[in-house]
C-alpha cells in the first residue's frame, strides 16, 4: 500500500425505512455504517451518528474537530438529494 491510500478511510452505508404507515405517509428510517477495513459498525438512528462515527478516523488522519459540523451538513444534503 502507497502513502496515498494510507490516508483513505472507506465507509459503506446503508439506509432503509421501517414502520411505513398509511395514515401519516412517513416511515421512520433506519441506517448501519461500517468502516470496510476494520469492520467495525454501528446501526444507526439520525443522520448525526454518522459524523460520531466516522470523526475518530477523521481526527486521527488530522481533520480538525471543527470540520465535523460540515461534514454533518455536508452528509445532510447528500440524503436530501434522494
Amino acid at each position: 500500500m502507497d502513502e496515498f491510500e494510507s490516508d483513505i478511510q472507506s465507509f459503506i452505508i446503508r439506509v432503509w425505512v421501517e414502520d411505513h404507515s398509511q395514515a401519516a405517509g412517513k416511515g421512520t428510517w433506519r441506517g448501519q455504517i461500517t468502516h470496510v477495513s476494520n469492520s467495525q459498525f454501528r446501526y444507526l438512528k439520525n443522520l448525526d451518528e454518522i459524523g460520531d462515527f466516522i470523526s475518530p478516523y477523521l481526527e486521527e488522519m488530522g481533520v480538525k474537530p471543527g470540520m465535523r459540523r460540515r461534514i454533518r451538513r455536508w452528509l445532510k444534503s447528500l440524503i436530501g438529494r434522494g
